[in-house]
């Protein structure tokens, strides 16, 4: 998107607030497709938790993707986004037997990571069909907080009770119609992704009735100049060849799954923060925006690095910053970032907003949560109004002392 486009959406709609670019969503899910063209039944679930909003949800089905969730809530926004039942998994973690039975009346794929869980839905629904959460104990991904197959997981069954698993399978005479796993997310080694999925085809051997593999996701996106980021082309042929070769010997041709979340939404999207002021101390020259960790916890919660842009000043003189809010903790989004000259008022835009960004926004300090705008066919489209005073109220209960 362009500086003058971004600037507009600032002044039209305030700040802080979220920008989404339609057509980026679109080019990387045509980018995944295109990479696994070798496989004639490809299946992309999009995972929701990533950006849940209804109208982000109703395009990415436009475009023709399933959708991954994890909780009932997501998979009633997806279903009334118009989501085909069949084209919804849910692979939730830690979820009571009740919120399961409930989403399995909705007809939807169930997905199931707990060998006790699995036992008894299995008894109680035998013909409903179930994927099985396969943990590997590869650690594809990044740091712990992301990368979800190591052995110390929560997520997931581990490989080596798959004896226990085929026991339980072959007492309750369940309908096991899937196998998937996930590592976790920034993938930094497609050899070890490729090694993981090796693992899923043994595990997947052992169920004669299966429809589809899904292979999770995690694949890592760039985030600032020369950052590393998961090669799709290279796994796509290398997966494809091993996924085709995999159907021919199992004896009849599957579905291939995947289900990316910030690979398709992460690239797209932009903070857009106001300069409060700027605060210069013995050592350091803050710039104060009107945001905090309220709005945009990722800096703060895993380290991540999101480049920072003035595009009120986007010819400045380069000088060097500490971003940060106005929340009463430490809420820092960068340290001594080299940014161009910031003043008070400039608009600073974050990149790569597009993934687990105001969909970990919270309340805090009382504070509104943000607008969300989706960048669509050259005009920019409200599809979240900005939060008021009256909704910081709604479900509050006031008693009379």
């Amino acid at each position: 998107m362009e500086h003058h486009s971004l600037l507009e959406i600032a002044e039209t709609y305030g700040s802080p607030v979220y920008v989404y670019d339609a057509h980026k969503i679109e080019s990387q899910y045509k980018r995944l497709t295109n990479a696994f063209g070798e496989v004639s039944q490809l299946k992309i679930h999009y995972a929701a938790k990533a950006l849940t909003n209804i109208s982000v949800l109703k395009f990415v089905s436009k475009l023709g993707a399933a959708l991954d969730t994890v909780s009932v809530q997501e998979v009633q926004l997806g279903l009334k986004a118009g989501f085909a039942t069949e084209n919804i998994i849910y692979t939730p973690n830690g979820v009571s037997l009740s919120e399961l039975e409930k989403v399995a009346a909705l007809g939807v794929q169930i997905n199931i990571d707990n060998l006790d869980v699995l036992e008894q839905f299995g008894s109680k629904y035998p013909e409903t069909p179930v994927c099985i959460r396969i943990n590997p104990h590869v650690m594809a991904g990044g740091n712990s907080n992301i990368s979800v197959g190591h052995i110390d997981s929560k997520f997931g069954i581990s490989i080596h009770q798959m004896p226990l698993l085929l026991r339980i399978v072959e007492n309750t005479q369940m309908n096991i119609n899937g196998i998937h796993m996930h590592t976790g997310s920034d993938i930094l080694d497609i050899e070890v992704f490729l090694h993981a999925s090796e693992i899923l085809f043994e595990a997947a051997k052992q169920f004669k009735n299966l429809t589809f593999i899904d292979f999770g996701s995690g694949f890592k996106v760039s985030y600032k100049a020369h950052d590393f980021e998961t090669n799709i082309e290279e796994l796509g042929e290398k997966l494809s060849h091993r996924f085709n070769l995999f159907c021919e010997n199992y004896g009849r041709p599957l579905t291939l799954a995947f289900e990316p979340g910030k690979f398709l939404v992460s690239q797209s999207g932009y903070f857009l923060t106001k300069v409060n002021g700027i605060k210069q101390t013995t050592s350091t020259v803050f710039a104060q925006v009107d945001s905090g960790f309220n709005h945009f916890i990722r800096p703060m919660l895993y380290g991540a690095q999101h480049h920072i842009e003035n595009i009120s000043n986007p010819e400045g003189k380069p000088r060097f910053y500490s971003v940060v809010g106005y929340i009463c903790e430490t809420d820092t989004f960068a340290n001594n970032c080299r940014i161009n000259e910031i003043k008070e008022g400039d608009v600073l835009a974050f990149h790569n907003a597009g993934a687990y960004c105001f969909m970990m926004a919270s309340n805090y300090n009382s504070r509104y949560k943000p607008a969300e705008v989706l960048w669509y066919n050259g005009g920019s489209h409200l599809i979240r109004k900005r939060e008021t005073f009256e909704d910081l109220l709604l479900n509050q209960v006031e008693l009379e002392f």
